[in-house]
């Protein structure tokens, strides 16, 4: 009783606080088709939506309105679902791979059903444009196509033994509770791969969604629990929290109930992460930073590199992990290229996101614009030379930026950092191997690509010697990758793999079993010990 009280309380507080706001949500009839209000709830245990922590506040980067409201989850709901989950996990362990892939494929047809809606409000909250939003959202619809296929084929390999009568073979069982930390940037795409495998393998998940964006996380959760609902399956298959700073973020990754942490965000946290999870033996899935060159060659065609760079250097306002930060191209097409980019960066429509001309939308929130700014500073006393762009954009709301081009040394301390804006740092090399060891200099080594046509190149390139990049490409952007491959990258950025390939062993514990169906006990490698 004391509970329902307390419950109607904090519902009325609410609906009060809504109803004297001036968040412009309502405003978007996408918005309330995916369940948003002027006031969200930022938890859903499994078994009901809650929040009684700190209140978060979601901002228009593009217009720096208040969109609405958001209550955080507190330590109490935060153990309310995983309490959940564990219930939830002991019934979905026992469903059939392929019957668990079937409740993904659902997954997958409820986001198309709301893939214009949803990717609207990605455009919205975080700020990419429209057709960004778009290709966030079928990622995801993709993967649960992927992961769905995929719940046929959990095999592990059989080994011949050398003992007679005797079998070895691979079991992959689910590791139990797995902790999902999504960054802004994708912040739809990135549970998609993480939560259809981990379901598909037979986990359950928990989901923390970044503070910036809250909303996208409620819409696509809300996605979700209707699936659930829907098939009879306990909601805490997947649950969802929200934070603000080290909170319940904090205790998640500190939780030795979760055996696994996929986490997306800066290599700092991530180090941090790694350092937390893997002091119990745990186990971590880390996508971290990423400084990604493109190699254009003496040979290159310029008119499909051009292309590439434009959409891979200013995409998502150079917001991705896989954005292109660093053009490293061939003497003798360093004036001519660098001219023609010039001149295309000259012709980039920025504004609002949903509008179907607008190429350039704003950075998310507004310390972005510091970080941006001081980055040009940096590479100008580091030796730069501003070829384009290069100031923050005051004539109008938001947090808009130029576009810019740098030209600087390749060993700048400042080109060995990764800013998230659309900074572009252009330099020179003679040789193949000088080109590939710019490449590699950088502490993070997530993307690469190189664009020539000559097969000499191409296979330096992705050699033993070549790219020590986990994306490494030929003729295509650095970013824009598909969900059949694995995702991830090496050094700084983390080591963890996603999505496609073998991604889906992570969330598996490996049992190599053995069985002896004979009469005799013979030990392996031949060992006699008494009369066996």
């Amino acid at each position: 009783m004391l509970s329902s009280i307390t419950s109607f309380k904090t519902s009325s507080s609410l609906l009060l606080r809504s109803l004297s706001s001036k968040f412009t949500i309502s405003k978007y009839p996408f918005a309330r088709e995916l369940g948003l209000k002027e006031t969200n709830l930022g938890c859903f245990t499994g078994k009901r939506w809650c929040g009684s922590g700190k209140k978060l506040i979601s901002l228009n980067p593009t217009t720096d309105e208040p969109l609405a409201e958001v209550y955080t989850t507190s330590f109490e709901e935060y153990e309310e679902s995983v309490k959940n989950m564990q219930e939830a996990f002991d019934i979905w362990a026992d469903v059939p791979a392929p019957k668990r892939g079937d409740i993904v494929k659902q997954l997958g047809e409820a986001f198309k059903a709301k893939k214009e809606s949803l990717g609207k409000l990605i455009s919205l909250e975080m700020g990419k444009i429209y057709p960004e939003g778009l290709g966030e959202v079928q990622e995801t619809i993709d993967v649960c196509d992927y992961a769905c296929g995929l719940s046929r084929m959990l095999n592990g390999t059989v080994f011949p033994s050398e003992r007679e009568n005797h079998s070895m073979f691979e079991m992959w069982n689910p590791l139990g509770l797995i902790g999902v930390v999504t960054a802004f940037n994708f912040p739809n795409a990135v549970l998609g791969w993480n939560a259809s495998l981990a379901l598909a393998t037979g986990n359950v998940c928990m989901w923390k969604g970044a503070s910036t964006v809250p909303l996208i996380t409620i819409a696509s959760m809300k996605i979700m629990e209707k699936v659930f609902k829907q098939n009879g399956l306990p909601g805490a298959l997947c649950t969802m929290i929200l934070g603000s700073g080290r909170t319940v973020g904090e205790k998640l990754i500190r939780d030795k109930r979760m055996k696994l942490i996929s986490f997306t965000g800066s290599t700092e946290i991530g180090r941090h992460v790694a350092e937390v999870v893997h002091t119990d033996f745990r186990s971590t899935i880390l996508e971290c930073g990423g400084n990604n060159a493109i190699v254009v060659c003496e040979d290159a065609n310029i008119k499909l590199a051009l292309r590439a760079i434009l959409f891979a250097a200013v995409g998502t306002a150079g917001q991705r992990c896989t954005t292109t930060r660093r053009l490293i191209i061939h003497e003798s097409r360093f004036d001519e290229f660098v001219t023609q980019m010039v001149k295309a960066y000259k012709t980039i429509p920025m504004g609002n996101p949903l509008d179907s001309t607008t190429l350039l939308g704003p950075l998310v929130e507004k310390k972005t614009l510091k970080e941006y700014s001081d980055a040009i500073e940096a590479a100008k006393q580091q030796g730069g030379k501003i070829l384009y762009g290069g100031h923050v954009v005051t004539s109008r709301p938001g947090n808009f930026v130029e576009p810019t081009i740098i030209e600087i040394p390749h060993d700048a301390p400042i080109v060995h950092e990764e800013t998230f804006a659309p900074i572009l740092y252009v330099m020179k090399f003679k040789t193949i191997d000088e080109a590939i060891k710019i490449n590699n200099e950088v502490p993070q080594g997530l993307s690469s690509s190189m664009f020539t046509n000559d097969l000499k190149n191409l296979f330096r390139w992705m050699g033993p010697k070549g790219s020590d990049c986990g994306l490494v490409n030929c003729n295509i952007p650095t970013s824009g990758a598909e969900i059949g491959g694995a995702f991830g990258g090496n050094k700084e950025t983390g080591g963890g793999r996603e999505s496609g390939s073998d991604s889906w062993k992570q969330y598996c514990r490996r049992s190599t079993c053995t069985i002896n169906h004979g009469t005799k006990l013979p030990l392996a490698q031949g060992i006699k010990f008494g009369d066996n």
